[in-house]
């Protein structure tokens, strides 16, 4: 991670575009540009603020970073971005100073630009087949396309270019779209487009799924989710919040009783996974979605307007290596706790966190404890935290994920004094909605079966997201509500002929 403030940067960004003068660059000459690095706050004053970490490029950055493009004729990096984003196109636009034209190149596959720059792994998906990368023998040398959508995406958004996409004349048709996730936001989009009529169906008092309860506001503000929400609704389509399908309503009577046409679930896999062992019951052991959902949904790190109280820590474990993770302990830090750990059985080689997000907690004093993992929590008296007894591993040969299996190593069990302990090992399906439509076929994890189109085992229903993959990305459930629309779509002009 730079050193240099963003000042400095934009400084040093301005002297490279100077210096490459407007002529025709070469290959040889494009790889020999310097990596743009992403401006970000002090490490020592984002500990204290809930303030976007990454600041955001310069102008004058976009453009020297777009110049590290090599504008490819096969474009790999198209083949890593799950909704296939024209990437040269809008680069290259980026590049010339046409932010519009830019813009309007990613969204013709893409409709959060905005949220996908700042939270999609690039670095394994567009970036991992980028060619200045491989030719540089460094996927972390890659254009940086997700910071360049990103620019492109806020630039729109400042300048009032950033409009919905226009709404064809009605149909009669009507559609349910159950969350309001990625996948769900993109569905509801692509299938109003069509002029259809669509009604999306939230559980929780507010919509955006876990864009809005999961992801932290420091890695995504929450007023860049609502805008894009608040396009849905300029586009006609209605939000239902406090909804809960499977109670409210079960899916059968969303077609028998309220006359729905299909049917889009997009309800995300948002029950918490626990590890299973002694003491996970006492005061202070923490799912991460509970943990996350009381900070960012409900505010809880506003002490005085918060909707929530939140569990004052000191010293806190948090049990995992991915993004919710990381988004658990810098937020633990943020809450207040002197001391923050993430306790991880495998190596950081293995972690499934973004590099950046690694990057960035390293910077703000998360400790890690690696190649271990709880086997107890143990309680005091009155029934609270008091220590995590934890065992070390050793790494063994690769599981069916491809990662090295930790092995334990007998006799090296360990007691840290602790008196929070938040569990971010993953998540699975809530089962309301299969205990209710008992047809709708599911897998051994409850992850509903649908077909490479999202089409599920009942007439008319369709899925994507999480709720079909498990964990996934935002790009990719948006990629998921995409072909589900195009299919929903498909189906209405057949009934409608």
């Amino acid at each position: 991670m730079s050193h240099l403030s963003p000042t400095e940067l934009k400084t040093h960004a301005s002297e490279i575009w100077k210096s490459l003068d407007g002529r025709e660059l070469r290959m040889k000459e494009r790889l020999g540009i310097p990596l743009q690095e992403m401006p970000s706050q002090d490490p020592l004053v984002r500990c204290t603020n809930m303030n976007e970490v990454a600041l955001g490029y310069s102008e004058e950055q976009v453009r020297v970073e777009s110049a590290r493009c090599l504008q490819c004729k096969n474009p790999t990096c198209i083949d890593g971005c799950p909704v296939r984003i024209d990437i040269p196109g809008f680069i290259q636009a980026a590049f010339d100073g046409d932010y519009a034209k830019s813009l309007g190149i990613i969204k013709e596959s893409s409709l959060l630009p905005a949220i996908c720059g700042r939270v999609c792994p690039q670095e394994s998906q567009c970036q991992a087949t980028c060619t200045v990368g491989r030719s540089l023998k460094d996927v972390g040398k890659a254009v940086s396309i997700g910071r360049i959508e990103r620019y492109v995406a806020d630039w729109g958004r400042e300048n009032g270019k950033s409009r919905p996409p226009a709404v064809k004349p009605e149909t009669g048709k009507r559609v349910a779209v159950i969350g309001s996730g990625p996948a769900s936001i993109t569905a509801a989009a692509d299938i109003r487009k069509e002029g259809h009529t669509v009604t999306v169906f939230e559980a929780f008092h507010k919509p955006g799924g876990v864009m809005i309860y999961g992801i932290p506001e420091f890695r995504l503000p929450k007023k860049i989710v609502q805008e894009e929400i608040d396009a849905l609704t300029t586009m006609g389509v209605e939000l239902r919040t406090n909804f809960l399908i499977g109670r409210t309503r079960t899916l059968h009577e969303l077609f028998e009783k309220d006359g729905y046409d299909a049917v889009f679930i997009g309800s995300g896999a948002g029950l918490p996974k626990f590890m299973n062992v002694p003491g996970e019951n006492f005061v202070g052991v923490f799912s991460a979605n509970e943990y996350l959902t009381r900070a960012n949904l409900m505010k809880a790190y506003d002490s005085e307007h918060a909707a929530t109280p939140i569990y004052p820590s000191r010293r806190v474990v948090v049990v995992g290596g991915g993004n919710v993770a990381m988004d658990s302990a810098r937020m633990a830090k943020r809450l207040g706790a002197d001391e923050v750990t993430i306790v991880y059985r495998r190596t950081e080689v293995e972690m499934p966190a973004r590099v950046e997000e690694v990057a960035h907690a390293k910077e703000e004093g998360i400790n890690f404890f690696l190649l271990a993992n709880p086997v107890e929590i143990l309680g005091n008296d009155k029934g609270r935290v008091r220590a995590v007894r934890v065992l070390r591993y050793s790494l063994g040969e690769p599981d069916d994920s491809g990662r090295r299996r930790p092995v334990p190593i007998e006799g090296s069990e360990m007691e840290m004094e602790v008196d929070t302990v938040i569990v971010a090992i993953g998540n699975e399906s809530n089962p309301l909605i299969h205990r209710t439509t008992p047809e709708l076929a599911t897998d051994s994890h409850g992850h509903i079966v649908a077909d490479e189109e999202g089409k599920t085992s009942m007439d008319r229903v369709y899925a994507g997201g999480d709720i079909v993959l498990g964990s996934a990305t935002v790009i990719l459930a948006m990629g998921e509500g995409r072909k589900a629309a195009a299919a929903i779509n498909r189906l209405l002009d057949i009934t409608q002929a």
